[in-house]
């Protein structure tokens, strides 16, 4: 950021941390094209910015491939109804021509009339239905892209979408579903959740626009140290969330404290003023799989382990061993 003399804005930090973190191949493509073929520009960035990271209602997506799926439909039936048009046309000349062949008074000149209208309809019917077949093809394409599209608004519809994670709703389908192969084959499994320290008083103090930035970026720097089972989610407001199957607590803890330290060596600039913001903190809880657990109750551990952080002077971590072994303080 320095060297393309790119100013260090939360956004532009967002930005460049989810290229570093490869999560997004398509913004990963445009950055390496562009340290490939030129310079890097705050112009530049800023619009790469609103191209992939600004958030877009999924309602607005829907719609827009909703009214592109109507123009192709609409399209596909004015071919269909010319075809048919140019259709019936020649099979009403085909009924003259034949009615003309068999009568008795049919002469040479008559029969290279009747020769000739019929080429010039099959000529209108191969050309109506030359048309018709590139209408389909283009269709055909059309229509998978647009099956890509909905696809892309499925995907989304379980997405946060300000942080592009997990929301709430795929949060807890995975936690139940985890709950339950946890249970059913013994495997091991913890659930962290994460509490932005004084989040509230950041936003009051800089701004919503600038705490939507701190949240996009505490929620990259989750999903960016989480394995490939794990599910990354923003449970509510400044709360996330983070399902880890196949992990004990002694791993979950370790990776909740390299979270904690990578949020925390974090610092940011307010765009507007340049101010610096100081560095954003978060507090951990962490809970590991019982056999008789059921989600709502791994979920109050978890909790409980979050508010002893909290309670603790924040910016820690806090699993179930720490509050059995009453080491954390009242």
């Amino acid at each position: 950021m320095k060297r393309a003399t790119i100013p260090p804005y939360p956004q532009f930090y967002e930005l460049l941390y989810t290229y570093a973190t490869g999560v997004n191949p398509a913004l990963n493509a445009r950055v390496n094209a562009i340290f490939r073929d030129g310079h890097a520009t705050a112009d530049i960035a800023e619009r790469l910015y609103n191209e992939f990271l600004r958030s877009q209602d999924a309602n607005e997506r829907i719609s827009s491939v909703s009214e592109r799926m109507s123009h192709r439909i609409a399209a596909i039936h004015d071919a269909i109804d010319t075809t048919m048009t140019t259709a019936n046309a020649y099979s009403a000349t085909l009924q003259v021509a034949s009615g003309d062949l068999g009568s008795d008074q049919l002469n040479d000149a008559r029969l290279r009339e009747l020769a000739n209208a019929l080429l010039d309809e099959t000529r209108r019917m191969q050309d109506a239905n030359h048309r018709l077949e590139l209408n389909l093809a283009a269709s055909r394409e059309d229509i998978e892209a647009l099956q890509r599209d909905l696809d892309d608004v499925r995907r989304e519809a379980l997405l946060d979408p300000l942080t592009k994670i997990n929301n709430r709703k795929a949060f807890d389908d995975g936690l139940l579903r985890s709950v339950a192969r946890a249970a059913e084959h013994g495997d091991h499994l913890c659930l962290m959740l994460i509490d932005i320290d004084h989040f509230k008083r950041f936003n009051d103090t800089w701004g919503h626009q600038t705490g939507d930035q701190v949240l996009r970026l505490v929620a990259m720097t989750i999903k960016s140290n989480i394995k490939g089972k794990d599910i990354a989610a923003r449970y509510g407001g400044e709360e996330f969330a983070a399902i880890l199957p196949d992990t004990d607590l002694e791993g979950a803890v370790i990776l909740a404290d390299n979270i904690r330290k990578a949020i925390q060596a974090k610092e940011l600039l307010k765009r507007s003023t340049n101010e610096k913001l100081g560095r954003v903190t978060a507090s951990f809880g962490v809970a590991t799989f019982r056999p008789d657990d059921t989600p709502s109750t791994l979920v109050e551990r978890a909790d409980r382990c979050l508010y002893a952080a909290k309670h603790a002077g924040r910016n820690k971590v806090v699993s179930e061993i720490e509050l059995q072994g009453d080491i954390v303080a009242a």
